[in-house]
């Protein structure tokens, strides 16, 4: 792949999408408000990530395969995230996103967003339905940062001219492990880590800060 003039990692929920998709996923089972409290936590780190998500895709368990259509059918792209996208192509970036989310959902919505490059968890289903379990290793907090270090190893991109953009505690270690590391719509602990706080829920604030 080409060298790049600099590369932007976005998380995926609550960053580059309004929603969390394993919220909308668990609604599908009538979980929705149970899911939604242990996401929470994890967000905000008073859980480990990986067995907050293994726990939260178990309540999954039985939702049909066919309901993705539903989820992607509510999932709401975060103000600004297009221009945003396109300024970071317009001047010879790369825009990535690594999300403790899964493929079944990103799998369409990056590509509709201009994203380049992405990664996520999958989902194990057996028989047209998820079986409440994660297929392989979790996109956790170091799988994150390794995510971007690896993208920027790629593209030919110095870390130095790198930017990260999160919301949640699992978001840390990427932030950083790039040049800038950005809170968005961001829990307290996030908010206090970076290097830069957007205050307002619309990413093309973050245009002035390119390369």
């Amino acid at each position: 792949m080409p060298d790049a003039r600099f590369l932007v990692v976005f998380d995926a929920d609550s960053t580059l999408i309004r929603n969390e998709v394993i919220e909308l996923i668990a609604d599908e089972a009538g979980r929705g408000a149970e899911v939604a409290l242990a996401t929470e936590a994890a967000m905000r780190g008073e859980v480990d990530f990986a067995t907050s998500l293994r726990s939260r895709v178990e309540a999954l368990a039985g939702v049909p395969v066919a309901a993705f259509a539903r989820v992607l059918a509510r999932v709401e792209p975060t103000p600004g995230v297009v221009p945003l996208i396109e300024a970071i192509h317009a001047r010879g970036g790369v825009a990535a996103v690594v999300s403790g989310g899964f493929h079944e959902v990103l799998d369409t919505v990056a590509p509709s967003l201009g994203v380049d490059v992405w990664r996520a968890n999958r989902l194990v289903a057996e028989d047209g339905a998820l079986t409440g379990v994660v297929d392989g290793g979790i996109v956790d907090a170091e799988g994150k940062a390794a995510a971007l270090r690896g993208w920027a190893a790629a593209y030919g991109v110095p870390l130095a001219r790198t930017i990260a953009i999160g919301d949640g505690a699992n978001d840390l270690r990427m932030m950083a492990a790039a040049g800038l590391g950005l809170a968005f719509n961001a829990k307290p602990a996030v908010r206090a880590q970076a290097d830069l706080v957007i205050e307002r829920v619309d990413l093309a604030e973050v245009i002035p800060l390119l390369p």
